[in-house]
């Protein structure tokens, strides 16, 4: 299961995390984003213990997305040591994400 973050816990949870993390930016009216939902879940049960998955809801928390200028949502962004190495914009299949996501847990 994911974990949600927030505009305060942003840094402790993401920044300051010792594994690499992908970070799902998201809202609740977003089509997109409720189809990719099963999937970013389901790869954090997969990943867990090598990458942590978080979600952070953009309309609760406008400050974090805004500084990471997300335009279009859903929104993927893996950090590693407290940068971000690599976003994906969009929907993607099961696979696709897995395969994203994986090359990360190295």
């Amino acid at each position: 299961m994911t974990t949600s973050v927030t505009d305060q816990n942003f840094q402790t949870e993401v920044l300051e995390s010792t594994e690499p993390v992908i970070v799902d930016f998201w809202a609740e009216w977003c089509g997109p984003c409720k189809m990719m939902s099963p999937i970013v879940d389901e790869a954090a049960d997969v990943l867990k213990g090598k990458i942590k998955v978080v979600k952070i809801n953009i309309d609760e928390n406008p400050n974090i997305p805004t500084q990471y200028g997300i335009r279009g949502i859903p929104t993927f962004i893996a950090f590693k040591d407290g940068q971000p190495v690599d976003t994906k914009v969009g929907g993607m299949s099961k696979t696709q994400f897995s395969d994203w996501a994986n090359k990360f847990t190295a």
